[in-house]
């Protein structure tokens, strides 16, 4: 189920997310391919990634989310990544081992880019067009 709120002004948002506003109503969600040709027009590597990707977020994932107001969103993450780990460890339990360090390590990088490659767009949704759902992966390449 999916809440449709008021959508806001982007003026009442900082330069940086007036920026990534404005990039996502020129050239769309980031599966459409006109977003794919946007970024690579992009001048330099610090702007493709400031569009593409939330540092923020990287390290504070579900936090970032519950104070931009995606709780949902944010939510639905927590749950995959709890699902993901249970399975984990019941596969480890079954075959009578411990759960690869480097695994754990390597899971936590994927959490925190999860985090870190949504939000953006998320919360565009979410102040732009007013849409609040659960799926926080609408609009993105898989």
């Amino acid at each position: 189920m999916s809440t449709v709120g008021q959508a806001q002004s982007p003026a009442r948002h900082s330069a940086k997310w007036q920026e990534r506003f404005n990039f996502f109503e020129t050239y769309g969600a980031p599966n459409d391919p006109r977003f794919k040709a946007g970024l690579k027009s992009l001048p330099g590597v610090r702007r493709k990634l400031r569009i593409n990707l939330n540092v923020i977020a990287y390290f504070f994932g579900p936090i970032y989310f519950f104070v931009l107001g995606l709780w949902k969103k944010g939510l639905a993450l927590i749950g995959m990544m709890l699902a993901t780990n249970a399975l984990i460890l019941v596969v480890c339990t079954l075959l009578g081992t411990e759960v690869p360090y480097a695994l754990g390590g390597g899971l936590t990088a994927a959490y925190s880019l999860m985090y870190a490659l949504t939000v953006n767009y998320s919360y565009y949704l979410k102040e732009m067009k007013g849409e609040q759902g659960w799926n926080p992966f609408k609009g993105m390449r898989l």
